[in-house]
């Protein structure tokens, strides 16, 4: 049956209107999905038809009797609710019934009860037995306490049967505070139903589990139907299922079209048939590629068939415009009401590697070879270029996903399982937009602890969500989404090639200890034009090692493995030209000599990262992308050995003398040129095969993985074979980019290591939380009543006050709305005082010097009002106040708001406008730790003028550290404060002064991610 929305009916017994945002749909543990919504007067037959599949078990757990039907008067209970005091919710699949859930508001005694006195409730489940076991329950349980909670319930009752352990383990994991007792052969359990750090954590490891899940099953797949498959070559379907059987997919594959004649029983070998429902087999996975038009009657046949997942390549969705944009959600609601969840629509296909699956079940007619790479991108465009590249440059996926449109699964579901996928260790994303951005916050941030995780965004600048997008509007600038994305641990990088630059090294290499990186090569040039790409990216260069020109592959593989074994250094950049010979060629063969020759000294060394920086030598690139291993890197470090391929001939070098061992700690410069020409070319000394075994770092992820080159050499690598996951020393065609990669992972390294102690939330004896609440509280109501919500901006006494109750101290101000009251004020503060203007278009505009400071007695205060009212208008436009001076130091900027999809942000900056029109602001997410704090302050531009710059005193930033860990709190504990603004703040020697402050209050915004799990519905 084709299932449709339930409206609310119009027998309600009470005056309630039915709740719509109560509504949601959720990811069950098995990876399928079920909608939860409110039960209503139309649902009596479904409860009816529920209750007779339920077993007399489960009926008995339920009424604690015998109990093998409803009565009339029993379904008209279940069915008629007032959504206040009396509330029950459904699991639903296909439309029907698959468990239900009720609470009545009770008093003490257990009688019915209403009003707002009343904070307690008794909930009650039952799931249908084929259902049980997929964690309905749980989600139940989640929906049905906050729905609670809304209505001013803040207890939940249950008497459980002793035998039900089923249930009693529903309540007892959920990780609310609770009460157990046993009477009268029954188990009475009472709960809080407010969010403890447990229920949040049992609710978000559900989440992972059961997301995670879902992904598996679009990614590993026991079936696959390609529904449009058509009989003539070449078409969307065709073309799938050739890639799906060349791929060499290890399970069954059919081909479905309607347009298929009734004597077709076979396409390209697999099974025929004109509907998903006519193979008569179960099918886990449909690869939909029919007109958008034709896509309603795919879904429900696929639905109706219990299909698990469907990948949609059709387009005529939101892309195409507002029409398109609702095809778009009624898909996306039709698919999830038989439990399926979709990839696109307008998607290229996914691809997953593993040898158990070997599913390509994309538009890439060639598939990428496997490897320890998981790839994400939300154009298929981008995505074509990306495994084009990737597979040009030899390096290997694990998986493979363009979401097209993602109006289902995004992003977020995939670094959920791609944080648990042993055969990922390096996680690549393109995106486009960020539906739901606290959500992609944390995920990264976990992921990132295990995994890098590297993110380009396009659609940075243009001020639009991308066509086919629907997210929720966001108003935070896009550089302080990359703060916040660096924050969580992000390696956020600005194009595609810097995508891959980076990925590759971080799957192939180790990660660095540090910053120090040593130099080598056979261009002295090239050397320093590395040093200094080094130096612009922040790392700590060691002095150039020339090997010369005469330098031979040997003499690479001694200086690389002394600079690997030099614990000065942290990383190393090779540099290499071709090696030209009498006739003024490069000599073939020079490039297979000298990869063998740095793979041996990479070998011989301590684990630690090596990129190389060639120009113009193809071959090396390639020699360096071939297989020198297939064997997964353990997760703990073990000796990797390997025979290293015989040596090209033909290497030619250009003088005799070998270079000399690298130097300990780079004590000194070599010196400039080379040695003059040989006679002629010369054989070096081949690598030697029985080279010992070393013990190798693991890779950022636990486990080796492939590297790539770039650069014109990697254009013409010869793709891999097998297992892609190979140990690799990477090749880049520019200093820049390799020190740019490099820069990256050592950014990454570092964030790791701190990682492990992300510091605290530091708690203060002095905040009156309770009494701020009341003050909020009160302010909303008076200033901005429950029928015209809006931004309520306090008075500077209400800000002050406010600001006060968390050790926020802000000098006082008194107005000057003349000058005998400007000489009064100053009076009052005591001189020396500053004078001026608070008008908005004026405020914080030092440049047009509507402010001045240290007055010292009334004649200097008297004139300086003169001179602002002659210059800049009348008293009351200027909205003259007077306040006392603060001890001088660095003015400096404090901030903090809300922004709805992505939470509470802190920002702090220096004062003054060249700060402002450099953007010179950095940002952490609320609530910050001490060390988010630490950082925070240290991680501007001109953080140097607050700590000493050019002889200058250097301030109490521990006090500023201070200021801003209130500030993240105060913001935390009251979401009702949606923006913090301290301007100037300045900071002395000695403490620090707030000199202005405003506070704007607003009723709180709607937090999806403490709410019960549900998947978006934009």
């Amino acid at each position: 049956m084709q299932p449709s929305p339930q409206q609310p009916s119009q027998h309600h017994d009470a005056h309630h209107t039915y709740p719509a945002h109560w509504e949601a749909d959720v990811v069950l543990r098995d990876g399928g999905t079920a909608r939860i919504r409110p039960i209503t007067a139309d649902d009596a037959q479904r409860l009816v038809s529920f209750y007779e599949q339920v077993s007399d078990e489960s009926k008995y757990y339920r009424f604690f009797a015998p109990y093998p039907r409803l009565s009339a008067k029993d379904v008209h209970r279940f069915t008629h609710h007032d959504y206040v005091d009396r509330v029950g919710l459904a699991a639903t699949v296909g439309g029907e019934f698959i468990a239900t859930v009720r609470y009545d508001r009770i008093n003490a005694q257990g009688r019915p009860s209403s009003g707002p006195d009343a904070d307690l409730a008794e909930v009650a489940f039952l799931v249908q037995d084929a259902h049980q076991g997929r964690g309905v329950a749980s989600a139940l349980l989640e929906h049905i306490g906050a729905v609670a909670r809304e209505r001013g319930i803040r207890r939940f009752m249950a008497e459980v049967l002793p035998a039900n352990t089923k249930m009693i383990k529903v309540f007892t994991d959920a990780g609310y505070t609770q009460k157990r007792s046993f009477e009268d052969g029954v188990v009475h359990l009472e709960f809080d139903l407010e969010p403890t750090d447990r229920s949040v954590a049992v609710q978000r490891a559900r989440e992972h589990r059961a997301e995670s899940r879902s992904v598996q099953r679009l990614l590993g797949p026991g079936s696959v139907a390609v529904v449009g498959a058509g009989r003539a070559p070449g078409g969307v379907g065709r073309t799938v299922l050739r890639n799906l059987l060349a791929a060499g997919f290890t399970g069954r594959a059919y081909a479905v079209n309607r347009a298929f004649p009734e004597d077709l029983t076979e396409l390209d070998g697999v099974p025929a048939h004109r509907s998903v429902a006519g193979i008569g087999e179960a099918v886990d996975l449909a690869v939909v590629a029919v007109p958008a038009e034709r896509v309603p009657e795919v879904v429900a046949d696929c639905g109706e068939s219990g299909v698990q997942g469907l990948v949609v390549l059709s387009a005529g969705y939101a892309e195409s415009g507002p029409e398109g944009r609702a095809r778009q959600r009624e898909l996306v609601r039709q698919a999830r009401s038989y439990g399926m969840r979709i990839i696109g629509p307008n998607a290229f296909g996914i691809i997953n590697t593993s040898d158990a699956v070997r599913l390509n079940a994309s538009l890439a007619p060639e598939p990428p070879a496997r490897g320890r790479i998981g790839l994400f991108t939300q154009s298929g465009a981008i995505g074509i270029a990306l495994l084009s590249g990737l597979y040009r440059r030899g390096a290997g996926l694990s998986s493979f996903i363009s979401s097209g449109n993602r109006a289902d699964v995004s992003g977020n579901d995939f670094l959920q399982y791609w944080y648990d996928d042993p055969d990922t260790d390096v996680v690549l994303l393109y995106l486009e937009s960020i539906g739901n951005p606290r959500k992609f916050t944390r995920l990264a941030r976990r992921t990132a602890a295990e995994k890098p995780v590297v993110v380009v965004k396009g659609a940075r600048h243009s001020g639009s969500t991308p066509p086919g997008h629907a997210v929720p509007a966001t108003r935070i600038p896009d550089a302080t989404v990359s703060a916040l994305l660096r924050q969580a641990g992000v390696i956020r990088v600005d194009t595609v090639t810097e995508l891959v630059d980076a990925g590759l090294l971080l799957a192939g290499q180790p990660l660095p200890a540090g910053p120090r990186v040593a130099i080598l090569g056979n261009s002295e040039s090239l050397g320093l034009l590395t040093y200094d790409a080094c130096l612009a990216e922040g790392l700590r260069p060691l002095p150039p090692l020339d090997l010369t020109t005469a330098a031979t592959p040997e003499d690479f593989r001694t200086a690389l493995a002394g600079a690997l074994a030099d614990d000065a250094c942290d990383a190393v950049v090779v540099t290499a030209i071709p090696w030209v010979g009498e006739n003024g060629a490069t000599e073939s063969g020079d490039g297979e000599v000298l990869a063998a020759a740095l793979r041996e000294g990479a070998a011989t060394g301590p684990a630690k990262p090596v990129a190389v920086v060639h120009v113009e030598m193809g071959a090396l690139a390639d020699a360096l992308a071939a297989a020198t291993s297939t064997a997964r890197r353990p997760q703990a470090p073990a000796a990797v050995a390997g025979p290293v391929p015989p040596p090209g001939a033909g290497a030619a070098a250009r003088g005799s003398s070998p270079a000399r061992p690298f130097p300990q700690g780079h004590s000194a410069a070599p010196p400039r040129g080379g040695a003059a020409p040989a006679p002629g070319p010369r054989k070096p000394d081949g690598p030697n095969p029985d080279a010992a075994a070393r013990e190798e770092a693991p890779a950022p992820g636990g486990a080796e993985g492939a590297t790539a080159v770039n650069g014109p050499g990697a254009e013409h690598a010869a793709p891999p074979t097998g297992d892609a996951d190979r140990r690799r020393i990477p090749a880049y065609p520019a200093a820049e980019r390799a020190v740019r990669a490099l820069a990256e992972t050592v950014k990454y390294a570092q964030w790791r290591r701190q990682a492990a102690d992300p510091g605290r939330v530091p708690q203060y004896d002095d905040i009156d939380e309770a009494g701020a609440a009341a003050q909020i509280g009160a302010l909303l109501v008076q200033d901005a009543p429950a029928a015209a919500p809006r931004t309520v901006p306090l008075a500077d006494d209400a800000a002050r006050e406010l600001l006060g109750r968390y050790g926020i101290d802000v000098r006082p101000t008194l107005p000057a709305p003349g000058p005998d009251a400007a000489v009064a004020a100053a009076a009052r503060l005591g001189y020396p005082v500053a004078l001026k203007t608070t008008a908005p278009h004026l405020r914080h505009r030092p440049d047009l010097g509507a402010v001045r400071l240290d007055l010292a007695d009334e004649q200097e205060l008297r004139r300086s009002y003169r001179e602002l009212t002659e210059a800049l208008g009348k008293p009351e436009e200027l909205q003259l106040v007077v306040q006392a001076m603060a001890p001088r130091g660095v003015d400096t900027v404090v901030r903090a708001s809300i922004d709805a999809a992505a939470g509470a942000v802190l920002s702090f900056g220096l004062a003054g406008a060249a700060s402002e029109l450099l953007g010179d602001v950095a940002h952490r997410l609320v609530p910050a730790t001490d060390r988010d704090a630490a950082e925070l302050i240290r991680s501007i531009r001109t953080a140097p003028l607050l700590f000493g710059w050019r002889g200058s005193d250097p301030v109490d930033t521990a006090a500023l550290e201070q200021l801003l860990l209130r500030v993240s709190r105060l913001v935390d504990d009251h979401p009702e404060v949606v923006g913090i603004a301290l301007e100037p703040v300045v900071v002395a020697p000695q403490g620090l002064s707030v000199l202005g402050a405003t506070v704007r209050l607003a009723p709180p915004p709607a937090r999806d991610d403490l709410g019960p799990r549900r998947l978006p519905s934009y």
